[in-house]
């Protein structure tokens, strides 16, 4: 990546990224969306694509394997603008409402800062999309 292009705001290790094709596979087109709040409020929550709807203060982080868009509240994405998220898999059961939790898995959220270069490249390329026009 140059200093010019921007990174990525969303990625997905590759055992998440197994999950969400194999969850793709049993229920269709995905999607995510990660709110503010504390305990199981603050985990990314994956929903069939069109079952959780966008808000128009919803940012788009952008997408995941399999055209899957993760979205953020407008409140959460303000921390987290400078940071980079990873969605990540681990053992055990959340308490929401998310398509892993039946598996005993549960989706995390893990994430670093963006470097002074990236986030220039990130703020030269302009806000992220949001609300629900910017659907994929």
């Amino acid at each position: 990546m140059s200093d010019t292009t921007p990174p990525p705001r969303i990625c997905a290790t590759p055992e998440a990224q197994d999950w969400i094709l194999r969850l793709r596979a049993q229920h269709g087109p995905l999607m995510f969306h990660q709110s503010g709040g504390c305990c199981d409020g603050s985990a990314p929550m994956c929903f069939v694509a069109g079952e959780f709807r966008v808000g128009g203060q919803d940012v788009l982080l952008g997408t995941l394997v399999g055209d899957t868009p993760v979205w953020i509240g407008a409140a959460q994405f303000e921390y987290w603008r400078h940071t980079q998220v990873t969605i990540d898999v681990v053992p055990g059961r959340g308490s929401g409402m998310s398509l892993e939790a039946p598996e005993g898995v549960r989706f995390v959220i893990r994430s670093r800062v963006f470097t002074d270069a990236e986030n220039a490249a990130l703020e030269a390329a302009g806000e992220p999309p949001r609300g629900d026009a910017a659907v994929p």
